[in-house]
């Protein structure tokens, strides 16, 4: 059975709007999917958004660790989109009944200063045309049962793009190391996770050149202003009603939310 990419866009806006999971589409609404097709679906899906009166704050980077890309035998990352009621205040309490099956992992946010066009972006010219970076957590909430898709299913689905904490300490992003920047991820006090910022492709800033160059290819650019998630230094940790949870980045300080009813 094979809907029209906006019939799947508006299933999938459904499913997190009403907080119910439902099966990969590639499991019998568009069996063949591929990813070409799977980002025409998320830019319905995200026209959708638009037209409900949201806005872009920016887009995100997903599988930017050589391990994801792996075990989801790709290439290169996947991208999705953040919207500005995606955006919770560090320190707040989310409600758990506002998701299906929520995870977080932290990352490196950039603010850029500059318009970045592919093709052909290094992570140098990233550097230069970002004004400032900070410390960001990600809760990631896959429409899907089960958190269970494959490649094209979770790029359709604006890469389970959910809520971001922007962290509010903000640097020069010459004032850092940023592959060096040390990631510890706790939840209620115990360490879940760690890393540094090199297990975001070497570097976080060649995963906002990666994403430059694959926007190219639609004719599209990253604009100044933007609010760029680089991608997961650490795993994606389940969320529980109840939890405390905080990332201290080197250099970048805290950010943190706690997780009520």
């Amino acid at each position: 059975m094979n809907m029209s990419n906006k019939e799947i866009a508006k299933y999938l806006l459904e499913a997190e709007s009403n907080r119910t999971d439902i099966k990969r589409i590639t499991l019998d609404k568009s069996p063949n999917l591929t990813v070409e097709e799977a980002y025409l679906i998320q830019e319905e899906l995200v026209n959708m958004k638009l037209e409900q009166g949201h806005s872009i704050i920016g887009p995100k980077m997903g599988l930017t660790s050589r391990a994801k890309m792996v075990q989801m035998n790709v290439e290169e990352p996947i991208y999705g989109y953040i919207f500005n009621n995606m955006v919770i205040q560090d320190g707040a309490e989310i409600s758990l009944s506002d998701y299906i099956h929520p995870k977080v992992e932290a990352e490196i946010a950039f603010i850029l200063g500059k318009d970045i066009e592919g093709p052909g972006i290094t992570g140098a010219q990233v550097l230069a045309a970002t004004d400032y970076v900070c410390g960001a957590l990600e809760i990631i909430d896959s429409r899907y049962e089960n958190f269970n898709f494959t490649l094209p299913d979770v790029i359709a689905d604006n890469a389970s793009s959910s809520r971001v904490v922007l962290g509010n300490r903000i640097r020069k992003p010459e004032e850092l190391e940023l592959d060096l920047v040390g990631t510890v991820l706790k939840i209620n006090g115990v360490m879940k996770d760690l890393g540094a910022g090199a297990a975001v492709l070497g570097h976080p800033a060649n995963s906002v050149a990666m994403l430059a160059n694959m926007l190219h290819r639609k004719g599209e650019k990253l604009k100044a202003g933007q609010v760029i998630l680089t991608g997961g230094i650490t795993g994606a940790v389940q969320l529980s009603y109840g939890d405390h949870v905080t990332a201290k980045l080197d250099g970048l300080g805290e950010v943190s939310f706690s997780v009520g009813e």
